[in-house]
């Protein structure tokens, strides 16, 4: 079981891709829908499942065409449900000069009682991240060392807490209970930038550090 980094759509938003062989889970596929279509194609890849960790606009971008080429169910937090159909909800018609991103409804609604998804023969703990969105969920692959996030903890950073739903003190909240919470040599794969490792982010992070780790 192998994983890789694919930045996409016009903010370079990471998808991730988890995969055994052919079979291949995408996190987060934000943009660049006839290109990474195109690229999936020529590899001979099946997708089986679109974890979105979040629903803004910069994450859901190429959601629907993956959706319908591979028949592959999306999964999306409860809390955030509606937002895959409304661009003022995921952030799209906020910002002038952006064309307004919508996709079609999640195929799994995942409720606060879901603690866990296996698909591929790959285990996930779900983890509820909210702050930079209501929603917003994280997908701990524990065998593997690594964590899912979107943008909840940057290489050097947190996540935007000035678009709806957002509120700071829960974000910071939910890195300190339950991203610091993890191994020191948890990979971090967040949805901008490099990844980076739960120690590095306790030695380095400005917004973080002061919390007496």
């Amino acid at each position: 079981m192998k994983w890789k980094q694919i930045p996409l759509g016009p903010l370079q938003t990471n998808s991730f891709v988890i995969y055994d062989g052919t079979e291949w889970i995408i996190v987060d596929p934000g943009g660049d829908g006839e290109k990474l279509l195109g690229w999936l194609k020529d590899e001979n890849i099946s997708v089986k499942a679109i974890l979105l960790t979040h629903a803004h606009f910069d994450h859901i971008g190429a959601v629907d065409i993956v959706r319908d080429t591979f028949k592959a169910p999306v999964y999306i937090h409860e809390k955030e449900a509606e937002w895959l159909t409304d661009p003022q909800l995921n952030g799209s018609g906020l910002f002038p000069g952006i064309e307004p991103v919508k996709a079609g409804p999640a195929d799994h609604i995942l409720s606060s009682k879901e603690k866990d998804i296996s698909l591929i023969g790959i285990y996930l703990q779900i983890l509820e991240t909210p702050g930079h969105s209501p929603g917003s969920v994280s997908y701990y692959w524990k065998e593997k060392g690594i964590i899912f996030s979107g943008d909840v903890l940057f290489h050097g950073g947190v996540g935007r807490t000035d678009l709806p739903g957002g509120d700071h003190e829960t974000l910071m909240d939910t890195i300190h209970e339950k991203m610091l919470s993890l191994p020191d040599e948890t990979i971090v794969a967040n949805g901008h930038g490099p990844v980076t490792k739960i120690g590095k982010e306790k030695e380095i992070n400005p917004f973080i550090n002061g919390f007496g780790w």
